[in-house]
């Protein structure tokens, strides 16, 4: 079983965790289109996780 480190809920299945889908554009030099993606915690909202997905020009 895990805790979230900021209240110490408890996080013991997905539905106790909210992912955050920020979408995120870079242009220039290096064009790429990422997502980033963020897990939260459901009882206080703190982010205790994240991840980038996606890529191409």
């Amino acid at each position: 079983m895990v805790h979230c480190p900021e209240c110490d809920g408890e996080i013991a299945e997905e539905s106790d965790v909210e992912f955050l889908d920020l979408d995120a554009k870079m242009a220039g030099l290096f064009r790429s289109s990422k997502r980033f993606y963020v897990v939260a915690c459901n009882e206080c909202g703190a982010a205790i996780g994240s991840a980038v997905a996606g890529g191409g020009g």
